[in-house]
C-alpha cells in the first residue's frame, strides 16, 4: 500500500529544491544583465558562461564561519533569518500553475497578505538582536517602509478582489482570459510596480541596506548561512511579487485566449527584468522622499481608486458574494488538466492530484448531473474517481 505521506513530503522537498534553483539562477541573471548594462563582463569564470557561479557562492557561504556579536541575543539572532526565509517559502504553495496549486484555497489573497505582514518580524528581530545601532536603524527603516506600502498594496488587491468577485488566484486568472486587468486598471498597474520595489527593499527604495549610511543595514552582523537565508528570502520575495503581478494584472498564462505555462513564465521573467533594469538605472531615494511618496501620493491615489471601483461594482451589480470557483470555470479547469496530463495519473494519485479537483475546486458529484453530450468530460468516470477519493479520505 502506498504511503501518501511520503509522497507529499517528497513533493515538498522537490518544490523547495526548485525554488532554490530559481533563486540561484535569478541572481546569475541579475549579474549578467547588469554587467551588459554597465559594459562589464560579469561572472564568466566558474563553469560554462558562469552558470556554476551561484553554486560556488552558495558553497562558499555554507562553509564560512558563523560569528555571533558580543552581548547579542543568540536565540532571536538565529530566529530572525529563519523567519524571513521560511515565510518566503510558504508563499509559494498557493501559486497556481496549470490552475492547480500545492495548497489551493479560496482565501489566497488573505493568505498572501498575512504572510507578507508577518515577514516584518524577521527584519525587526534580526536588527534588534544584533546589538548594533546600524542594524537596528536598518530594521526600523525596513519595518516602517514595508508597513507604509502594505496599506497601498492592500487597496490594490482589494480592487482586484471586487472586480473578480473572488479571493482565489485561479478565478482571477480565468477572468482575464478575454482582457487583462492591466488595461482597465493601468494606473494601478504602474503603482503596483512601484510598491513591488518598496516591499522587497529594492533600488531605488533600498534604504534599509544603504551602505553609505548604515554599512549594510539590518543584516550587517550576519555571516555565512544566516546571511544566505536573508539573501534567499529577499530574492524569493522578488519572484513572488513578480508572480503576483502576473496573476493580478497580466492574465496569468493567458495570451489571446490561449493558456500556456510558457506565457506565464515569460511574463514573470519580464517583471524580474524590470527589477534588474530599475536597479541598474535609478539612484537611491532619500528616506523622507520615500515616506512622502508612500503616504502623500500613492496611498491617497490607491484609496481613491479603490472607492471608485467599489462604487462602480456596487452600482452596476458587478460584485457577488460567492467566492467559490464558478461552474463554467470548473469545467474549463477539468478539461484542461485531463487534456494536458495523463488521466490515469490523476486517478492513481487521487489524494494529491484528484483531491485538488474534487475538494479544492469543488467538483462534487452534484455538479455533474449532466449527460455525456453536455460537456467534454466523462461524467461516469469522474464519479468513480471522486468516490475513490471519498473512500481514501
Amino acid at each position: 500500500m502506498i504511503n501518501y505521506n511520503f509522497i507529499i513530503i517528497g513533493f515538498c522537498l522537490l518544490l523547495i529544491i526548485q525554488i532554490l534553483l530559481c533563486i540561484a539562477f535569478f541572481t546569475l541573471l541579475e549579474r549578467k544583465i547588469m554587467a551588459k548594462m554597465q559594459r562589464r563582463k560579469g561572472p564568466d569564470v566558474v563553469g560554462f558562461w558562469g552558470l556554476l557561479q551561484p553554486l560556488a557562492d552558495g558553497v562558499k557561504l555554507l562553509f564560512k564561519e558563523i560569528i555571533f556579536p558580543k552581548q547579542s541575543n543568540i536565540f532571536i539572532f538565529i530566529l530572525g533569518p529563519l523567519i524571513t526565509f521560511i515565510l518566503s517559502l510558504f508563499q509559494w504553495i498557493i501559486i497556481p500553475l496549470n490552475f492547480v496549486a500545492f495548497f489551493n484555497i479560496n482565501l489566497s489573497f488573505l493568505y498572501t497578505f498575512a504572510l507578507s505582514s508577518l515577514s516584518v518580524y524577521g527584519l525587526i528581530m534580526s536588527g534588534w538582536a544584533s546589538n548594533s545601532k546600524y542594524a537596528f536603524l536598518g530594521s526600523l527603516r525596513a519595518t516602517a517602509q514595508m508597513i507604509s506600502y502594505e496599506l497601498s498594496l492592500g487597496f490594490i488587491m482589494l480592487v482586484i478582489v471586487f472586480l473578480n468577485s473572488s479571493f482565489n488566484y485561479t478565478v482571477i486568472i480565468l477572468n482575464q482570459s478575454v482582457i487583462w486587468n492591466c488595461i482597465p486598471l493601468f494606473p494601478l498597474f504602474i503603482i503596483f510596480l512601484i510598491i513591488m520595489l518598496a516591499e522587497t527593499n529594492r533600488t531605488p527604495f533600498d534604504l534599509a541596506e544603504a551602505e553609505a549610511e548604515l554599512v549594510a543595514g539590518y543584516n550587517v552582523e550576519f555571516s555565512s548561512i544566516m546571511f544566505a537565508l536573508f539573501f534567499l528570502g529577499e530574492y524569493s520575495n522578488m519572484l513572488i511579487m513578480s508572480i503576483l503581478c502576473v496573476i493580478f494584472f497580466l492574465g496569468g498564462g493567458f495570451f489571446f485566449f490561449i493558456y500556456s505555462n510558457f506565457f506565464f513564465i515569460a511574463k514573470v521573467i519580464f517583471i524580474c527584468f524590470f527589477f534588474i533594469w530599475v536597479r541598474a538605472t535609478l539612484p537611491r531615494y532619500r528616506y523622507d522622499q520615500l515616506m512622502n511618496i508612500g503616504w502623500k501620493i500613492i496611498l491617497p491615489f490607491t484609496f481613491g481608486w479603490c472607492l471608485f471601483i467599489i462604487g462602480l461594482c456596487i452600482s452596476f451589480n458587478l460584485y457577488t458574494s460567492d467566492i467559490s470557483v464558478p461552474f463554467e470555470n470548473q469545467i474549463f479547469i477539468y478539461n484542461y488538466l485531463v487534456s494536458r496530463f495523463n488521466y490515469n495519473f490523476l486517478i492513481n494519485f487521487d489524494t494529491i492530484s484528484a483531491s485538488y479537483l474534487y475538494t479544492e475546486l469543488y467538483l462534487d458529484n452534484e455538479y455533474f448531473n449532466l449527460n455525456s453530450n453536455d460537456s467534454l468530460l466523462d461524467t461516469e468516470d469522474f464519479v468513480i474517481t471522486s468516490n475513490n477519493v471519498n473512500s481514501n479520505n
